[in-house]
């Protein structure tokens, strides 16, 4: 009768699988705690558990999921799983029988003293030769001196006590070593250094909760918040109470989250965690005052709302300017930015500028629809309107002459065009007032001796300026529906945002924001060539770059470009 046999019942069962080379050349030499987690990766794979994750694993080993995620970097050690991603953690599961996944070989004379010195310092319990395997691989694989090494186990030792498991120190140890603390006087300069941060680690620990010595990670930590974010140690403290964060990465988070938006002294991260939740309310009702719908505002508030606070808008403008967007269609979070962007650069952030912003805008608004409903139109209000009300202004008319013009261009085939020819014509004879208008020359005319009919001027005017926006609104679209370039412009708008702030309050950063723009902008331009689209295409080529094809210089004058096109009329 054979040593080992089965049921029929087990027969039938389902099974899973495992190399013989695994139980023949592995087992014996593997934790094992190593091989329940190898066997129980085997099941879920061969058994098409594809949802499972490194959690369920380590919950139904009975393990916590960082000592699950260290026996598969030690069962990759012998080339048994290969480590594919750590976020989210995936492995790949290797052939036992490969060239390379002989366990090293170690001579243990050459490491005599150093195993005995181990044992001395582990005290509380009896090494394993896996365990002696490991920390000869450290020496080996990463260079380290073995009393540097010594060194390490014995701080480790000391901060965890006699139970420690050898997994903690590899971590530790590799971690010193991607540093390139391998020798005896680095490692003693690194632990000193560590040493010395201990007591603010301490003073962090107890406003948090922690109940637990400080270690090197937390270090790593502590040295990133001072030295790179640039935080003191009340400041730490002073977040870590106000945010009632209860672990070391939570504290991180909330550390880098103030550092994004600038906030370093305890009074500004006071003022900033009082106000966070009122900042998240502020966006939702923004979102609801624009006719949009946001399922999470955190986006919103990190890429918009933050930054505007930033610039010193107040609530009460930001829910005023948002429902200016609304009703002039310029209904998203990016148009928004877009005008508050405008008024940050012109200066006009208090309450009082946006106040009169919106009201001069409600004005021109009214002004431009007394002039529709004079001339005879009944479209919506565009911004060739706001343009040429503008430029009217700007030409010293008062909106008395301006309505003047409209009442004169009433059934032209396009009274905005003609108006404008009304209005030059009135600056050139300094007519400035209605009781003037009587003496002035005929509008139909640009200039005193032509007798081509207006009408035929401002048509040609509009279909040049129709087919140069129309080709760049056509080359935009195309541009930003390829994904790629889209993104390289949500980003580029994203940071010439943060580098009108950044010019004013840290002139390195904006010269670092600059450099990143920069790239972009060469990234984006490459995208464009790849997809067959000049740059030049996006922003409208008028046949006129004097006048913009609108047949009038800036300063009211009749372009030069009006007397050659009336010169072809009359060929």
């Amino acid at each position: 009768m054979p040593f080992i046999s089965v049921s029929d019942e087990v027969i039938k069962k389902s099974l899973t699988a495992v190399e013989n080379k695994f139980i023949t050349k592995y087992l014996p030499i593997l934790e094992p705690m190593a091989v329940k987690v190898y066997l129980y990766a085997l099941y879920i794979y061969q058994n098409g558990m594809s949802s499972m994750t490194i959690d369920d694993l380590a919950a139904n080993l009975g393990i916590a999921k960082e000592q699950a995620i260290n026996y598969f970097e030690y069962l990759e050690e012998f080339e048994l799983v290969s480590i594919s991603s750590l976020a989210p953690f995936e492995i790949k599961i290797l052939e036992a029988d490969n060239n390379y996944g002989t366990p090293k070989k170690f001579n243990p004379e050459k490491y005599s003293d150093f195993t005995k010195n181990i044992q001395n310092i582990i005290k509380g319990r009896m090494i394993s030769t896996n365990e002696f395997r490991d920390y000869f691989c450290l020496l080996e694989d990463y260079g380290f001196e073995q009393n540097a090494l010594l060194m390490i186990i014995n701080y480790c030792v000391n901060l965890k006590g006699d139970d420690i498991r050898s997994a903690y120190i590899k971590k530790v140890a590799k971690n010193f070593a991607e540093e390139g603390i391998t020798t005896v006087g680095k490692v003693d300069e690194k632990l000193a250094s560590y040493t010395s941060s201990t007591p603010s680690l301490l003073k962090i620990f107890t406003a948090v909760g922690i109940r637990r010595q400080p270690d090197v990670e937390d270090d790593v930590m502590y040295k990133k918040w001072t030295r790179e974010l640039g935080f003191n140690d009340e400041a730490v403290i002073a977040a870590a109470k106000l945010f009632k964060v209860k672990s070391v990465e939570k504290l991180d988070g909330v550390l880098y989250e103030l550092y994004k938006n600038k906030k370093f002294d305890v009074i500004e991260i006071a003022d900033y965690c009082k106000n966070r939740n009122s900042v998240y309310e502020l966006t939702l009702n923004i979102a609801k005052n624009m006719g949009i719908y946001i399922q999470n505002p955190t986006p919103y508030v990190e890429n918009y709302v933050n930054t505007w606070c930033n610039y010193g808008f107040s609530a009460d403008s930001l829910l005023l300017l948002s429902a200016y967007c609304f009703k002039h269609e310029n209904n998203s979070f990016e148009d928004m930015n877009r005008l508050i962007s405008s008024l940050y650069e012109g200066g006009n952030v208090s309450d009082s500028c946006v106040e009169e912003f919106i009201a001069q805008k409600n004005y021109e608004d009214k002004v431009i629809k007394s002039i529709h409903e004079a001339c005879g139109l009944t479209r919506k209000i565009i911004a060739w309107d706001r343009e040429c009300l503008s430029r009217w202004k700007n030409w010293n008319f008062s909106d008395e002459m301006i309505l003047e013009a409209a009442k004169i261009s009433v059934g032209k085939s396009n009274p905005i065009a003609y108006m404008n020819g009304v209005l030059s014509s009135w600056k050139s004879d300094g007519i400035y007032s209605p009781e003037n208008i009587s003496i002035a020359k005929s509008p139909s005319a640009p200039d005193r001796t032509s007798s081509v009919e207006r009408a035929e001027i401002e048509r040609h005017y509009a279909e040049l300026r129709h087919a140069a926006e129309s080709r760049a609104d056509e080359a935009m679209k195309k541009a930003m529906s390829d994904s790629v370039y889209a993104e390289l412009r949500r980003k580029i708008n994203s940071l010439n945002i943060r580098l009108a702030f950044a010019e004013i309050h840290d002139k390195a950063e904006a010269d670092n924001i600059s450099k990143n723009i920069s790239t972009l902008e060469m990234k984006a331009d490459n995208r464009l060539s790849e997809i067959g689209i000049d740059k030049s295409a996006l922003s409208p080529k008028y046949s006129c770059p004097i006048c913009n094809d609108t047949g009038y210089t800036s300063t009211g004058e009749p372009c030069k470009c009006m007397a050659e096109f009336i010169k072809t009329l009359k060929m």
